[in-house]
């Protein structure tokens, strides 16, 4: 399931952390209360004493949310310079005085002998980036403590995702005008279609994006659509493949939000999201 290992490298990779720098500065009160619930949602609670790892932080925003549920240590890594910046400029901003701390580091390079353990390991629609889900997986898993959990969403297997992972390669190397155009396209795709599914406008789904699917993303609907039509490198993988790999690793499903039937994907894959345990 991996790509080469040139993928595994962030110079090949789309440039996540100048769109989390960017949306980042729109970053509100309201944004950061949707980001608690939204955390506090997957864990079931809150985080009172608990370690957290946040591995391809982006904006910081959940690991923010992760301090204000309580969290008694929180770390943020990132493949990306520009993502860990980012946090540190929120952490520092929203949580000074915390504990906390930030690293550029690809979850390849984590070992349980030097990175440590968690009570909670957490990983929101970053581990299909890697160029190896797989692997990215195991190595995250590892890091989760004797009862700990096991927090990430991935992207849901569609039969449109031959075609996405052809169009994030291709967005990811064009041109800045290219890639304007593109969004141009997908957005009155999305505007035209949106009707047929959905009973409120296309103008109410974007205003209200940051209360709904945006609180768990973390971002709003604009800088959501250069991250997807941008997300290189790309893999997605069923529920049933995921629950096969976490049994493998001796982990037990808690909680999944999941799609229960497979998709077309015309306009995307989303993330279906899970908590597995450990012990």
């Amino acid at each position: 399931m991996g790509e080469s290992s040139d993928l595994l490298e962030q110079q090949s990779h789309f440039a996540f952390g100048k769109n989390w720098a960017s949306y980042a500065r729109l970053v509100t009160d309201s944004q950061v209360e949707r980001a608690i619930t939204s955390l506090s949602r997957l864990v079931g609670g809150d985080l009172k004493g608990k370690r957290f790892l946040d591995i391809g932080c982006g904006s910081g925003l959940h690991s923010l949310a992760a301090l204000r549920l309580g969290a008694r240590e929180v770390v943020a890594l990132d493949i990306d310079p520009d993502s860990v910046a980012t946090t540190r400029q929120l952490l520092t901003t929203y949580a000074r005085g915390e504990h906390w701390s930030t690293q550029v580091m690809s979850v390849f390079d984590l070992q349980p002998e030097s990175a440590g353990s968690y009570d909670v390991v957490y990983s929101w629609g970053v581990l299909h980036h890697t160029g190896d889900l797989y692997r990215a997986l195991r190595s995250a898993a590892a890091l989760v403590a004797p009862g700990g959990s096991f927090v990430f969403a991935l992207y849901a297997r569609t039969s449109m995702c031959w075609f996405w992972k052809l169009e994030k390669r291709w967005y990811a190397a064009a041109s800045p005008a290219a890639q304007s155009r593109a969004r141009s396209l997908y957005v009155g795709l999305f505007r035209l279609l949106y009707p047929l599914t959905h009973r409120n406008s296309f103008t109410e789904f974007v205003a209200n994006y940051g209360a709904n699917y945006g609180q768990m993303r973390g971002m709003d609907f604009n800088h959501d659509v250069h991250d997807w039509l941008g997300g290189w490198p790309y893999e997605s993988i069923s529920p049933a493949e995921t629950e096969r790999l976490m049994q493998r690793l001796g982990m037990r499903q808690v909680r999944a939000f999941v799609r229960k039937r497979r998709s077309l994907g015309l306009l995307g894959s989303g993330c279906d999201e899970y908590v597995y345990g450990r012990g």
